[in-house]
C-alpha cells in the first residue's frame, strides 16, 4: 500500500504512531538527487514526557513538532547533527517520533557520497539518517506530503517483527519502553550513548 496523500494513520498517541511507522519511507529529493529509505528503528515523544524537547511547552526550536501529524522536526544535537522526527498526533499537542534507524532503499551512491562511510554505518543512528537525506534545520515545519523530505506509508508489520526497549542516550524518564525497531535488522543502531530527543 503506497501512500494515500494523508497522514490520519499518524493523528493516534505517540506510542501507537512510533511502531506504525516502522517499515514506512522517506524520501528526500534534496539536490537533484533522490534518496530513500526505509524506518526501522524510532523513538517516541511527547510534551506529557521529561525526555521530550516539548515537555516545557512551545518555544521557537520546538515549535514544529506542535503542528499535527504529517510535519517534520528537525533538530541540530551536539551542534554538529541534525536529527529527523516524524510529528504526531492533533495540532497542538507536542509529539513526535524521533528516526533512529533507517535502511537505505534508493540512493545508496549518495548517501555514501553524503556520509563518508558505508554499510550499517550509513544509517544506523539518527544523526546519520540526517546527514543521509541531507536534512537541516531550514526544513523544520516543513510537509512531510510535498516537502523536501517525504513520508511513504506502507503496510504495518506483524507485533513479531516489532522489538521494544527503552530509549538511547537521555537521563530522564529513561526506563519507559518507547523505543520501536525491526528485529533482527543491521540498521537499528548498536546505541552507545548516541543522543536521543531529550529535553534542553
Amino acid at each position: 500500500m503506497a501512500d494515500d496523500g494523508g497522514f490520519g494513520f499518524l493523528e493516534v498517541s505517540v506510542d501507537d504512531a512510533a511502531p506504525r511507522l516502522l517499515g514506512c519511507e522517506l524520501v528526500s529529493s534534496i539536490g537533484g538527487e533522490e534518496v530513500r529509505v526505509r524506518i526501522v528503528e524510532v523513538e517516541a515523544y511527547d510534551q506529557f514526557d521529561p525526555a521530550s524537547h516539548t515537555f516545557r511547552g512551545e518555544t521557537p526550536r520546538n515549535r514544529a513538532m506542535f503542528l499535527g501529524a504529517g510535519h517534520l522536526y528537525v533538530y541540530r544535537s551536539h551542534g554538529i547533527h541534525f536529527c529527523c522526527n516524524v510529528v504526531t498526533g492533533e495540532a497542538g499537542i507536542g509529539s513526535g517520533v524521533l528516526i533512529r534507524g533507517a535502511e537505505p532503499v534508493h540512493g545508496i551512491d549518495a548517501m555514501i557520497r553524503r556520509r563518508g562511510r558505508g554499510g550499517a554505518e550509513l544509517s544506523n543512528g539518527p544523526g546519520k539518517i540526517g546527514q543521509a537525506l541531507a536534512a537541516d534545520l531550514s526544513l523544520s515545519g516543513t510537509s512531510l506530503a510535498d516537502g523536501p523530505i517525504r513520508l511513504i506509508r506502507r503496510p504495518a508489520l506483524s507485533p513479531e517483527q516489532v522489538g521494544i526497549g527503552v530509549r538511547v542516550g537521555i537521563s530522564k524518564a529513561a526506563d519507559l519502553p518507547r523505543r520501536f525497531y525491526v528485529r533482527g535488522n543491521p540498521y537499528v543502531g548498536r546505541h552507545h550513548g548516541a543522543p536521543g530527543l531529550s529535553e534542553g
